[in-house]
Order: structure tokens, then sequence, then C-alpha cells
């Protein structure tokens, strides 16, 4: 269950960077009060920790699907 919010948190963290590279807007700040709203910062946060997960995420996909993986 944390791989799947993790993993959507991502793509919710990834959606906003896209938003913001191709048209300048940011979401989380527009939803949310500004860049350094506590809840912001809250989002931003989480979407960070959220990546770092993903991360782990990686390594134990590569281990299952390792040959002689037990």
């Amino acid at each position: 269950m944390v791989d799947k919010i993790a993993v959507l948190l991502a793509v919710i963290g990834a959606l906003n960077w896209g938003g913001i590279g191709l048209f300048g807007f940011d979401t989380v700040a527009f939803l949310f009060g500004g860049q350094l709203s506590v809840f912001s910062r809250v989002i931003y946060t989480l979407v960070g920790l959220a990546g770092l997960w993903c991360l782990t995420l990686l390594f134990r996909l590569d281990r299952e699907t390792a040959p002689g993986a037990a």
C-alpha cells in the first residue's frame, strides 16, 4: 500500500513539475496558498519523500527479476 501511495505522489509531483516547465504554473502553490505556505511545503516534502521511496522500488524490482533471485 505504501508503494502505491508513493508512486501516486511521485506522479503528482512529476505532473506539477511538468506544469512548471511547460507553462510556468505551479499547481501546488496555486492550490495551497503560494510556494512558502505551510500546506505547500508539506505537499512538496511528501512528494520528495515519495520520490526517495520510489528509488527503493527500483532496487527491489531489480532484485526480484534478477536471475537466481530468491
